[in-house]
């Protein structure tokens, strides 16, 4: 049993929040029943003070989307030398930056689908590209933002320049690619199962069908052919280390075998802290491997380092 005092990062003031409190609550719960010193922390403005008051041996970072995921929360650990779980400053900001990473992405060998960045207010009543596409912010998690323009729509989407839009001024337009959705976890350098999450009366795996109650299906391992489930992670791993990663990642694909087993992979993002309740996927993914809740917790504090 470990005597280290670890402090679980949670909540924050991104519209994540919700998830991240969930996440952090069970991460707390694992790393007590682990034999941890467990504190746990509700982010807010002053979390650099409450850090240095706290000097815990190790900071769980279970915060999601920007300042937690981005590469903020992340250097402000780093300027109190306090060693946390997950990817360092730079490969967070990267990976957060759908654009950056999808630049980086390509130039390591990774399938994606062509996309442009614009100014949300210069859409106007033309497509910016031919339909069907997607609209994503730039800068987000868990599927925020998202919209899906259909073949037949006669002009873009008017939500993206309205002022109810809350997700930034850059958003990126990107084909729409056709078919499964697959995910696939990093833990370490070894790649875990892959996943087909298949959205329950949704056409996407959008917010609620990541995490309302039966809002999706997972089939892990991915009912899938041997060679492109090894692709999967074969290109899992690859973004993980292009990006810089460490601790625990995971990268989502679509899958298009309307025409062809071999079909068509796209690469569509990494997340650099993947939900991390029991029931999330990468947990899943890690139980697939063998590994229990409890002790994929355990390894990620015993990962945790600065200077990531």
């Amino acid at each position: 049993m470990s005597g280290k005092h670890v402090a679980v990062l949670m909540g924050g003031f991104s519209s994540e929040r919700p998830v991240s409190l969930s996440s952090g609550n069970a991460c707390a719960d694992a790393l007590e029943g682990e034999g941890y010193r467990v504190t746990r922390v509700d982010v807010e403005r002053d979390v650099a003070a409450v850090l240095a008051n706290l000097r815990p041996d190790v900071c769980f970072n279970a915060l999601h989307g920007p300042y937690g995921e981005d590469g903020t929360i992340q250097g402000i650990l780093e300027y109190l030398e306090i060693p946390y779980t997950h990817s360092g400053v730079l490969a967070s900001a990267l990976s957060m930056d759908k654009q950056q990473a999808k630049h980086v992405a390509k130039a390591a060998g990774i399938p994606v689908a062509e996309a442009r960045v614009l100014d949300r207010h210069h859409f106007g009543n033309a497509h910016p590209i031919k339909p069907p596409y997607v609209v994503k912010p730039v800068r987000e998690g868990s599927s925020f933002g998202v919209v899906i323009v259909k073949e037949n729509q006669a002009h873009p989407p008017q939500v993206i320049g309205s002022s109810e839009w809350r997700y930034g001024d850059e958003v990126m337009v990107e084909r729409y690619v056709y078919g499964r959705e697959l995910t696939c976890g990093v833990m370490g350098n070894v790649a875990l199962g892959v996943t087909e999450v298949v959205p329950n009366g949704d056409t996407f795996y959008d917010y609620d069908a990541k995490y309302a109650a039966g809002g999706s299906t997972h089939v892990i391992p991915a009912r899938i052919s041997p060679n492109i489930y090894q692709k999967i992670q074969s290109l899992a791993l690859k973004a993980h280390q292009a990006m810089g990663c460490r601790g625990v990642s995971r990268s989502d694909f679509r899958y298009d075998d309307r025409f062809s087993e071999n079909g068509e992979v796209i690469w569509l993002e990494i997340n650099t802290q993947p939900g991390m309740t029991p029931t999330s996927l990468v947990p899943e993914m890690a139980a697939h491997a063998g590994h229990s809740f409890g002790e994929l917790v355990r390894w990620m504090v015993e990962d945790a380092s600065c200077s990531r």
